[in-house]
């Protein structure tokens, strides 16, 4: 194959992944700039950007444009909120959709599963502590979803297994399925006992829950959050916690990322904070490399794109 018709990638993901595209029978030529300070600075020549969601890419100057030849952007990433809005408008963008739903599910039943089993209070470290402990329960308890993508599928097909009753919001129109309800969001927070928040970041869902869910909220809600620490209003949670509207937060996003030193989230009774962690301990790496690698065969053969990014939506 002529040099001028092999394509050309800009890889911003480390230079093994770029030693897997090298050996693509399409032999294309790869340009390896691995987790660059300014990842918009995108050499003319390439046709494929392989990215990830660096924070710099927030500080994109707001007159960029991507390259013209530029034609396809492969985000490792699932929320795609931090790239410029120029990327959904002028580019086909694929992302990370569904390789992390089965260790963020986990994650959530492990958070679950903390707050009703109660393991670290009732801890037997001498023979003191053999007494009767109150300790929940799964099965029967009702689990919300606000949202219901890949994501959120894993965690309802999880609650069913434990016995447990699931009720869904998402954005789009749905009928619901065999064990699982459709319903509002102030239905869910009424209703629910552990609330998880597992919906896109969209100029829609910024700030989607606040002090009036809160208020309407079942007592002693759980609510977990595994999506963007900005669907949330923070000071709301922090008034409800302390107000008893709600009985506990798991949160593995906060905004900002870290959350500083001092935030009142830190001591608010019941909050359990995690690093952003629950999509680690898979095999996200290999799953990324093998979706990247099928979706170059689609593109170089004119085919439908695995996690397309809807421009309309967002995500």
């Amino acid at each position: 194959m002529p040099a001028s018709e092999r394509p050309v990638i800009l890889n911003q993901l480390g230079p093994e992944l770029g030693k897997t595209l090298k050996e693509h029978p399409s032999r294309p030529v790869v340009i390896q700039s691995s987790f660059p300070d300014e990842p918009w600075k995108i050499v003319p020549e390439a046709d494929i950007l392989v990215t990830g969601g660096f924070a710099n890419w927030k500080q994109a100057p707001r007159d960029w444009r991507f390259p013209e030849r530029l034609k396809w952007v492969q985000s490792q990433t699932t929320g795609i909120e931090i790239y410029p809005p120029t990327l959904l408008r002028d580019r086909v963008m694929t992302c990370g959709r569904g390789l992390n739903a089965l260790p963020i599910a986990e994650f959530v039943f492990a958070a679950i599963l903390r707050s009703e089993k109660r393991l670290e209070e009732t801890r037997a470290r001498s023979e003191a502590d053999w007494r009767r402990h109150d300790i929940g329960r799964l099965y029967g308890k009702t689990l919300g979803l606000i949202g219901y993508g890949s994501l959120g599928q894993a965690i309802a097909r999880r609650a069913l297994a434990f016995d447990m009753n699931v009720m869904v919001n998402r954005r789009t129109a749905w009928e619901g399925e065999r064990g699982i309800a459709a319903a509002g969001i102030d239905e869910i927070f009424a209703t629910a006992d552990h609330l998880v928040i597992a919906a896109p970041l969209t100029v829609e869902t910024e700030g989607l829950i606040g002090a009036d869910l809160f208020r309407a909220a079942k007592p002693g809600l759980h609510l977990v959050n595994i999506s963007r620490g900005s669907l949330i209003d923070q000071d709301a949670l922090v008034a409800a916690i302390v107000a008893g509207d709600i009985g506990s937060a798991t949160l593995d996003v906060t905004t900002p990322e870290p959350l500083p030193d001092g935030h009142p989230l830190y001591t608010a009774p019941n909050v359990f904070i995690s690093p952003h962690i629950s999509w680690a301990g898979g095999d996200q790496d290999r799953a990324f490399q093998d979706r990247l690698l099928r979706n170059l065969d689609a593109y170089l053969n004119g085919e439908e794109l695995e996690a397309l990014v809807d421009p309309a939506r967002g995500y």
